[in-house]
C-alpha cells in the first residue's frame, strides 16, 4: 500500500528538498519587481528596438483601452475579436509577407497553437535541439512522434524526415534565444521541399531585427508567403507590447481558428496590447533603420567583449551571449553588474540546452555609444575568475 503523509502540512515537504538541490547548484530563480523608471542601464529585456516606452506605442495602448475597454471580454470566437485585432492581423501579415495572420495572447500560446494544430498522432515533428521551450511543449502536447535533431543540422533533419511515411513538420526557431545564432533556414527549406514537409519557424527574435526593414528572418530568406511555410512570432520583443501571432497561408489560419486550443479557449489579447503592437509596427514601417541599428549595436558589443578576452557567440540578430565558467559564477556576475548599475540576463540550466551558463545581453537599437562603452566596461570589470577564454 502507498504511504501517505499523516499530516496535511507535509504534503509539500518534497518541495523543501527540491529547493535545497537548486540552492546548491546555483539555480534558484527569484522575482525582482522593478520600479516604473529603473536607474539601471537595461541590457536584459527583449525590447530590441526600444519601443516599449516610445510615445507612439504608449499612445496606441492608451487610445485602444479608451476605445475598446481594458479587456477583450471573452475568447476570440465569442466576444474577444475586435476590429482592432483584425486590423493588426492584416498589417502584420502584409508587413511580414504572408497571406494571413492570427493574433493570440502570447508568443508561447502561438507556438502551442501552431505545433498542435498542424500535427497529430500520425505526424512526425522534427525539432531543432536548440528550440524554445514553447516549441518543445507544443511537440509534447501534439501527441505526434517527435524527433529532436542536432542543432542547426539540415542533414540530420533530412534523415529524420525521410524515415517517416506520413505527414511531417520541421520546426525551428529563426534566431535561437540563448546564443543569438540564426537557423539555417535555406537548408531547412531545401530539406522540406525535398521530403514534402511543412516548415514552421518561430521568428520571435527575427521580427524587427532581420530582413528588409525588420520584416523578419523568413522575409530575409525569401521564404515569406511560401505555401509550405508557417511563422510564429511575438509582439513582446521588437514591438514592445504583448501577445503573439501565427502567420501563413489563409487555409492554415482558418484551420487554427477551428482547432487550436490555445486560441479557442483563451481570452483574446487585451485591446491595449493590440493597439500598442499596431502602433509599433507602423513606427517600424516608417523607420526601418531601427533594425539596422539593433544589428550594429550587437556587433559592437560582441567585438568589444571578445577583444577583452571574454568568450561570446557571434550574434546574427540582437542577442549577444557571453559564456560564464559555472552557473554560480554567472549568477554572481549578473549580480555584480547589477550593483554597478547594469541589468543583464543570466541564463543557466535548464534554460540552456548545452548546460553552459551565460550572460545574455540585448543589443537595443536605442543604446547610445556612451551606454555601449559603459556596458562593456562594467561587464569586463565584473567578470569572475575563469570567464576569460572559458
Amino acid at each position: 500500500m502507498p504511504q501517505h503523509p499523516a499530516d496535511p502540512a507535509d504534503v509539500f515537504a518534497w518541495i523543501d528538498a527540491a529547493e535545497s538541490v537548486r540552492e546548491r547548484a546555483g539555480l534558484v530563480r527569484t522575482l525582482r519587481p522593478r520600479p516604473p523608471v529603473s536607474p539601471l542601464l537595461d541590457l536584459a529585456s527583449n525590447d530590441y528596438l526600444g519601443l516599449s516606452r516610445h510615445p507612439e506605442t504608449v499612445r496606441g495602448a492608451r487610445e485602444a483601452a479608451e476605445c475598446w475597454g481594458a479587456g477583450a471580454t471573452g475568447s476570440r470566437l465569442v466576444t474577444g475579436t475586435t476590429e482592432l485585432h483584425a486590423e493588426l492581423e492584416r498589417e502584420l501579415a502584409a508587413f511580414c509577407g504572408f497571406e494571413a495572420a492570427l493574433v493570440l495572447s502570447s508568443g508561447y500560446a502561438a507556438n502551442l497553437a501552431a505545433v498542435t494544430a498542424l500535427s497529430d498522432r500520425g505526424t512526425l515533428v522534427v525539432s531543432d535541439a536548440g528550440n524554445h521551450a514553447s516549441i518543445v511543449d507544443g511537440c509534447r502536447l501534439s501527441r505526434a512522434a517527435t524527433a529532436v535533431v542536432p542543432h542547426s543540422d539540415p542533414d540530420a533533419a533530412r534523415k529524420a524526415l525521410a524515415a517517416h511515411e506520413g505527414r511531417t513538420l520541421l520546426v525551428s526557431d529563426s534566431v535561437f534565444s540563448v546564443d543569438g545564432d540564426a537557423a539555417p533556414l535555406a537548408g531547412y527549406d531545401a530539406v522540406c521541399r525535398e521530403e514534402g514537409a511543412a516548415l514552421l519557424v518561430d521568428d520571435a527574435h527575427g521580427l524587427g531585427v532581420l530582413g528588409e526593414g525588420g520584416r523578419g528572418a523568413l522575409h530575409a530568406a525569401g521564404l515569406a508567403g511560401a505555401p509550405h511555410v508557417v511563422a510564429t512570432l511575438t509582439l513582446s520583443k521588437s514591438l514592445g507590447s504583448q501577445g503573439g501571432a501565427v502567420l501563413g497561408p489563409a487555409k492554415v489560419i482558418r484551420h487554427l481558428v477551428n482547432t487550436a486550443r490555445t486560441f479557442i479557449f483563451d481570452t483574446g489579447l487585451a485591446p491595449a496590447a493590440a493597439g500598442a503592437a499596431l502602433a509599433s509596427l507602423r513606427l517600424l514601417r516608417r523607420e526601418p533603420e531601427r533594425a539596422d541599428r539593433a544589428r550594429e549595436v550587437a556587433g559592437r558589443l560582441y567585438g568589444r567583449l571578445t577583444a577583452s578576452g571574454l568568450t561570446a557567440a557571434r550574434p546574427d540578430a540582437a542577442v549577444v551571449s557571453v559564456r560564464a565558467p559555472s552557473a554560480s559564477a554567472a549568477l554572481r556576475w549578473a549580480a555584480d553588474c547589477r550593483e554597478a548599475g547594469l541589468s543583464v540576463g543570466c541564463f543557466r540550466p535548464p534554460s540552456v540546452p548545452d548546460g553552459i551558463s551565460r550572460l545574455r545581453l540585448t543589443a537595443r537599437a536605442d543604446l547610445t555609444g556612451d551606454e555601449i562603452d559603459r556596458a562593456v566596461t562594467t561587464i569586463v570589470r565584473a567578470a569572475p575568475a575563469g570567464a576569460v577564454d572559458c
